[in-house]
């Protein structure tokens, strides 16, 4: 195990769960919710959990460059190299609007453009993914942390799980076209990626617009309990493109 990445994620998953406190208060309240350049919705509970984790990893970490959603929207994107931090405050603004819990907190490293680290925390739902290259990966709930892993599909076929908020029907029975498919779900935010990271799902297509900082800290837990993010190209999907857009892709486990 490499120690100083555990104490590394240790320190992350304590930055997560200060920001899932700021997420919460919002949730709690009667929130307004307003619009960003790109239409996009926005709370306070982005913004405080975002200030909250570019103090604290400018203080963990100062060496070390953050690209995050909201300092992004507002053009305050810095020079990265090979190593920098992608932070999505609130993954899932929609889920946290409508208060079905389905939206997570979300903290990645990334290193020579592969995620390395990363954290997804889900306030509302109690459940916390985390992982590392080195460390394994594992979910916390209730306070037990027990391992996770990416499990071999079924001979009965594969549990997809599907964009709860993005969904493109047509596109999607497409690419499960030829494919043995036993259930298809929908879920929110990053969650569906440590769903196939925790062996609960086989594989999850995503065919619409995604950015770096939303899949690098579920990607990064994926990666630690074995499984893959790969283009419609079957390449691997690194992170540092221009314009951090993301192509089409598909998450699936062993």
């Amino acid at each position: 195990m490499n120690e100083s990445m555990t104490v590394l994620l240790e320190d992350v998953i304590a930055i997560a769960r200060a920001a899932g406190e700021q997420v919460m208060a919002v949730y709690r309240s009667d929130f307004e919710v307003r619009g960003k350049v790109d239409a996009s919705p926005v709370t306070e509970a982005d913004e405080r959990a975002e200030a909250l984790i570019l103090q604290a990893l400018a203080a963990r970490t100062p060496q070390i460059p953050v690209i995050s959603e909201e300092a992004a929207a507002a053009g305050q994107v810095p020079d990265v190299g090979q190593h920098f931090w992608l932070v999505d405050p609130l993954d899932g603004t929609k889920e946290f609007i409508h208060r079905n819990g389905e939206f997570t907190v979300n903290i990645a490293l990334i290193d020579q453009g592969e995620p390395v680290l990363g954290v997804v925390l889900a306030p509302a739902l109690g459940r916390m993914f985390a992982g590392a290259r080195g460390c394994g990966a594992f979910i916390e709930e209730a306070g037990i942390r027990q391992p996770i892993r990416c499990r071999t599909v079924s001979e009965e076929g594969l549990d997809v799980v599907a964009s709860r908020s993005h969904g493109d029907a047509e596109a999607l029975d497409k690419f499960l076209d030829g494919r043995k498919v036993r259930s298809l779900k929908s879920a929110g935010s990053s969650l569906k990626i440590c769903l196939v990271a925790a062996g609960e799902a086989d594989l999850y297509p995503r065919l619409g617009r995604t950015m770096e900082w939303d899949i690098a800290a579920g990607h990064a837990v994926l990666a630690a309990a074995g499984g893959q993010i790969l283009t419609l190209a079957g390449d691997a999907l690194g992170y540092g493109k221009t314009g951090l857009d993301n192509p089409h892709f598909y998450a699936r486990g062993l």
